[in-house]
């Protein structure tokens, strides 16, 4: 049986030593290399080939992010594991946005990590639990409320961002080469903000835009 070959990308020793002791107890697990920053994650990736990237937020160097990006880009087939100390839902959109496949908090039991590994390699996601739940307390939150308040305020911040920028004439391949983000995001950001805001062509879109003071009118000489 092929082992599962994982690099750990942490800043901390002790904690990436306490992770590769965890993870080779694994009868289909092995810790083939180990970088303590964005550069030395990215090189790591490209000469060791690992089928997974066990993946901290905040060490030195290119952020986290970015580092994803580059792994993703350069070998697609490498899945990217977050394993962060930040419940955050800003950081968990953004790890989504680079391609990343799964994100676990690092108070999570340790069944929970190697349930992670397993799930991501074998080309499924993994959120942890408590993520899960602060997405649908969100949700629900969102649900109950959206009656209530005028459809722009439902837009999330990278929503507004999008409208702005289709509204001032970009294409979405336009918008996905400004923001860095993959044509399928901006997609997916383009058809949820024209569900939200019930906009059903482009000329709508452009016009609720000036409504709202997104984009400003152009003056005529």
């Amino acid at each position: 049986m092929a082992r599962i070959r994982i690099l750990l990308a942490d800043d901390h020793t002790l904690f990436r030593q306490g992770v590769r002791t965890l993870l080779s107890a694994e009868p289909d697990m092995e810790i083939v290399g180990e970088a303590a920053d964005g550069n030395a994650t990215a090189e790591k990736a490209a000469e060791l080939r690992p089928d997974v990237v066990l993946m901290d937020i905040g060490m030195p160097g290119p952020s986290s992010f970015e580092t994803t990006r580059q792994i993703k880009r350069n070998r697609p087939e490498t899945r990217v594991l977050f394993l962060t100390m930040y419940d955050d839902e800003d950081y968990l959109v953004e790890s989504m946005e680079v391609g990343a496949n799964g994100y676990v908090l690092k108070d999570s039991p340790a069944p929970q990590l190697v349930a992670a590994v397993r799930d991501v390699c074998r080309g499924g996601s993994y959120l942890s639990p408590r993520m899960l739940s602060q997405l649908v307390d969100d949700f629900r939150t969102r649900v109950r409320t959206t009656d209530r308040l005028p459809r722009f305020a439902t837009l999330t911040p990278r929503e507004k961002e999008v409208l702005k920028m289709l509204a001032e004439g970009n294409s979405v391949k336009e918008v996905a080469c400004q923001l860095n983000l993959s044509v399928k995001t901006v997609e997916a950001h383009k058809f949820n903000l024209m569900r939200k805001l019930d906009i059903h062509n482009k000329a709508q879109l452009v016009q609720y835009a000036i409504q709202k003071k997104v984009i400003k009118l152009p003056v005529l000489a």
